[in-house]
């Protein structure tokens, strides 16, 4: 079934806090969602309520071998988790070697992961170029970039025009016609970002899945370990990721509606 890889070519534009509120918002559409955290940060479980000492997870039990189903984390969101877990410097490097060595550490349970019935698969990657992008971009269904309507950002879209923020060569240029971006934490009152989006706008045309507006209302939530959607449903944000979250499913094989969350 489909997998979504959520990227960036540069952290905090607020990858993973979409990443969540998107896989929530896709839940509610009736969709059986499972969020995998990719990003050695470990921080999509604290957008589910996970309590913020608990380290366990998947992505850091590669090199043993696990039962992904075993790891799985039921949320109160209906989304099936897969954390990330929590690791140094040394195991990170450790873990990267790893993938580097044997690549089917990963893609062999993604694979089983995506030859379950009606399951999306929400990927939360490492922002800018890594080795887990590397390995999921010829999986996925789409890879959603997020982009703030700033300087910085508008400097990057070279990079994503040719593909190259998802590797060398000519194999990642062909996976660039997956690639769909989203712009986080527009600001209207402010000159600079509402220029910059526009000018986004006019040059990504299709490929712009949505814009979300800056809004405290999403701090509170995180701050909350809450989906916005939980917290602030009628919030602009709020709205924004709902729209989004409708321009990837219109972009997605149909699905069964209803489905339960995954099992362990």
């Amino acid at each position: 079934m489909p997998l979504i890889c959520v990227a960036a070519p540069k952290g905090g534009v607020g990858k993973t806090t979409l990443a969540a509120n998107l896989a929530g918002a896709l839940r509610r559409q009736g969709r059986a969602v499972l969020a995998m955290d990719c990003d050695p940060q470990n921080a999509l479980r604290l957008h589910f309520g996970l309590p913020v000492r608990d380290g366990a997870g998947f992505l850091t039990e590669l090199p043993h071998r696990p039962d992904w189903r075993a790891l799985l984390r039921q949320t109160e969101a209906g989304v099936a988790l897969l954390p990330h877990g929590a690791n140094d410097i040394r195991a990170a490097l450790r873990l990267a070697a790893a993938l580097e060595r044997e690549p089917e550490l990963l893609l062999a349970p993604v694979r089983a992961m995506l030859a379950e019935p009606g399951l999306l698969l929400i990927a939360d990657l490492p922002p800018g170029p890594s080795q887990v992008l590397n390995l999921l971009a010829p999986l996925a269904d789409l890879v959603v970039t997020v982009l703030l309507a700033d300087a910085t950002s508008a400097a990057l879209v070279p990079e994503i025009d040719s593909g190259r923020f998802l590797g060398a060569g000519t194999l990642a240029a062909l996976h660039a016609a997956k690639v769909r971006v989203v712009l986080n934490q527009v600001e209207a009152s402010s000159r600079l970002s509402r220029a910059v989006a526009e000018a986004l706008v006019r040059h990504l045309g299709p490929r712009l899945l949505g814009a979300v507006c800056r809004d405290e209302a999403v701090a509170e939530a995180l701050a909350a370990q809450h989906l916005l959607q939980a917290l602030a449903p009628d919030s602009p944000a709020a709205l924004d990721i709902e729209e989004v979250a409708r321009g990837i499913a219109a972009l997605l094989p149909p699905m069964p509606q209803r489905l339960e969350p995954v099992a362990p």
